[in-house]
């Protein structure tokens, strides 16, 4: 693959434009688009997961969107196959592609590769799901700190996906999840440029605030409702639905779910911003930078 071709990505928190920035790149540099959210590839989860409306997906062609059931098993080195073969597809007829998304997790994977992490036993996840469902958090993540106390230092202990993975590999392998994280970056056949969009931090709350509040008129309790009896699954184990679980089960009110989803999407937002600072290659403009982004990838 010629040098000349660059990966474009665009990273940022939840609710700070990312869509609409792709879109605009996309078609600046005659390209598609490449999904790096970890919930946007369910088909079933439209509102809640703010995917591409059908105008968004109209005025420029985009990847690894809806392409997943909710039951599907589906992990991060099975995206990074599905990316990589996307962007190969992509870059025989474009110079560019773009990548857009706030899941870091996915965004290094395209980027860098992941470490070969043995996929665990269905009857392992499947207990270790109802071991959270039954006896909570806190159960998992003493086990953690039993099998791995290494990673349970470094972990975000209370993201239950996290502490289920590394539980997963330990009890499947009988060794530790660390082990598998050599972090053994791979070299791409293809340039990478990242760009950040940084919001002042009030503004980014009204944009959240707002956000949640489209979804709701737009129909969130009603598709929260459809994937009730299946809050099992990982799939949903997201803000925006498993608050609205808690509401359907009676165990608050509808206003206090609301302002639980506004309240979890800012310290999502938070989380994000402090994976994404980490990663010196990110260059950070204004929203409303746009000429400024689209000469510096153009320059590159």
């Amino acid at each position: 693959m010629s040098n000349n071709k660059t990966l474009v990505v665009v990273v940022g928190p939840t609710a700070s434009g990312k869509t609409s920035l792709a879109i605009q790149l996309a078609n600046d540099l005659n390209t598609e688009i490449i999904s790096t959210d970890s919930r946007q590839f369910y088909k079933e989860l439209q509102i809640g997961t703010a995917a591409p409306t059908e105008e968004e997906l109209n005025a420029a062609k985009h990847h690894l969107i809806g392409n997943l059931s909710i039951h599907d098993y589906y992990n991060v080195s099975m995206y990074e196959n599905d990316a990589l073969n996307a962007s190969s597809e992509i870059f025989k007829d474009h110079e560019h592609v773009v990548a857009v998304g706030g899941s870091g997790l996915y965004i290094n994977a395209l980027c860098d590769g992941i470490d070969e992490i043995p996929d665990p036993k269905p009857e392992v996840r499947k207990q270790l799901a109802e071991d959270l469902e039954t006896k909570g958090l806190d159960y998992i993540q003493s086990l953690l700190k039993e099998k791995d106390p290494d990673f349970y230092k470094i972990v975000d202990i209370n993201n239950p996906k996290r502490v289920l993975r590394a539980l997963e590999v330990c009890l499947t392998t009988g060794e530790s999840f660390t082990k598998y994280r050599v972090k053994n970056l791979t070299e791409r056949p293809f340039n990478i440029i990242k760009i950040g969009l940084l919001w002042n931090r009030e503004l980014l709350v009204d944009r959240i605030h707002q956000r949640v509040d489209i979804m709701i008129q737009q129909g969130l309790i009603e598709e929260a409702k459809a994937m009730h009896q299946y809050k099992h699954l990982n799939s949903l184990n997201t803000v925006g639905y498993k608050e609205l679980f808690d509401y359907f089960e009676d165990k608050c009110t509808l206003e206090f779910a609301i302002e639980k989803i506004k309240t979890n999407t800012r310290r999502y937002a938070k989380r994000q911003m402090t994976w994404f600072r980490k990663d010196q290659n990110i260059v950070w403009f204004a929203p409303d930078q746009y000429e400024e982004m689209l000469k510096f990838v153009r320059q590159y």
